[in-house]
């Protein structure tokens, strides 16, 4: 059973989380709490496995709290956000600051999305179970004060004008995605991302990931051309796919059904990029629950791309690097900070050879 305590300030939103999380035989709500301040205590004396914790409450704001919790005592929580466009800022800001994922609330009434709202929090309390957020935070604590820009690898002028790199991630992916870009040139080859994210915050993401990258970071819209020193993120309510046309890569977007369960899907990226690019493409799997781009990474491995992993040392979870791994569509496994070297090498190596 997995112990969740409930943190929200609205006695509504605290029964309905309780009633969805406790559907099932594999959740238990040990408590609910209204305020941070209700909550410390809860903690030290309930000991959760999972904390869900507003944003928007009296006494302390979520995000302090989430500070104190990530320092203090690490604890995987899943944030409860608003779909505003503050409440994508501060979400962003949460999982930066240590929060595993989150979830959008439905609407005021609680209408019309509400089954949807229980199976995606239960998925994502599960999800956070399993995460390695001590050991993230362990990793962490020597860290300066004010965190220390990455220095990206050396130009990527010496790859093919055809080069593509391809990232695909899931729970944790916003910090991994943002270290892997933050690696690479500013004349890096044009990027692709898969990251599992809802509409409404990807957006946001591209936005944030622009503001501390070297890129120019953007979300993805229908046919737009690929350019070198860019990156394209899909957005949250459509798959993105690469075509080639007219000799250009462009961006297509398509709102056709989940694919692994997901829309974004990495393996509808990864497909597009093994049809359309081959072995001029690399390709990332990074942290993630589930499976979700195993197969389409071994489509480009299988068409000569180069293939990395994040390594199970520095992922949140594992679950989608593992998925590849085992099905041996990755040629190599990296800590997240190294991930950013071996693709520019590996382009740098496939030029050499051509």
């Amino acid at each position: 059973m997995i112990k969740v305590l409930v943190v929200d300030d609205s006695a509504l939103i605290r029964e309905v989380l309780s009633s969805l999380l406790s559907a099932g035989d594999d959740i238990h709500v040990v408590g609910t709490a209204c305020d941070p301040i209700d909550a410390r205590g809860k903690i030290k004396t309930l000991n959760p496995d999972v904390v869900t914790l507003d944003i928007e409450m009296p006494n302390m704001n979520g995000l302090a709290f989430l500070e104190k919790i990530m320092r203090l005592r690490p604890t995987p929580v899943v944030m409860i956000s608003t779909l505003t466009q503050k409440g994508a800022q501060e979400t962003l800001l949460a999982l930066e600051l240590g929060a595993v994922d989150f979830v959008a609330k439905p609407g005021h009434d609680l209408a019309g999305g509400l089954e949807q709202f229980g199976r995606e929090v239960r998925d994502k309390v599960i999800a956070a179970s399993q995460s390695d957020v001590r050991g993230r935070a362990m990793a962490r604590q020597p860290a300066p004060e004010k965190a220390t820009p990455a220095t990206p690898v050396a130009s990527g002028a010496k790859v093919s004008s055809n080069a593509l790199i391809a990232i695909g991630a899931s729970t944790g992916g916003v910090e991994a995605v943002k270290t892997v870009l933050s690696g690479l040139p500013k004349d890096s080859p044009p990027v692709v991302i898969a990251q599992h994210m809802p509409a409404g915050f990807t957006a946001r993401f591209a936005q944030r990931l622009d503001e501390t990258c070297a890129l120019t970071v953007v979300e993805a819209t229908e046919r737009l051309v690929l350019q070198p020193g860019h990156a394209y993120v899909a957005p949250g309510h459509a798959h993105l796919r690469i075509e080639k046309s007219s000799g250009q890569l462009k961006c297509r977007l398509g709102e056709d059904g989940p694919v692994s369960g997901h829309r974004p899907s990495v393996d509808v990226l990864f497909e597009s990029v093994s049809k359309q690019v081959g072995a001029d493409a690399v390709g990332a799997i990074l942290t993630g629950m589930g499976k979700d781009g195993a197969n389409g990474m071994k489509l480009m491995h299988d068409t000569g791309s180069f293939t990395i992993g994040q390594s199970k040392s520095s992922a949140l979870i594992y679950g989608m690097p593992r998925a590849a791994m085992e099905m041996g569509a990755v040629d190599e496994e990296a800590s997240v900070e190294k991930i950013a070297a071996k693709l520019i090498s590996a382009l740098e190596r496939r030029k050499a050879a051509a």
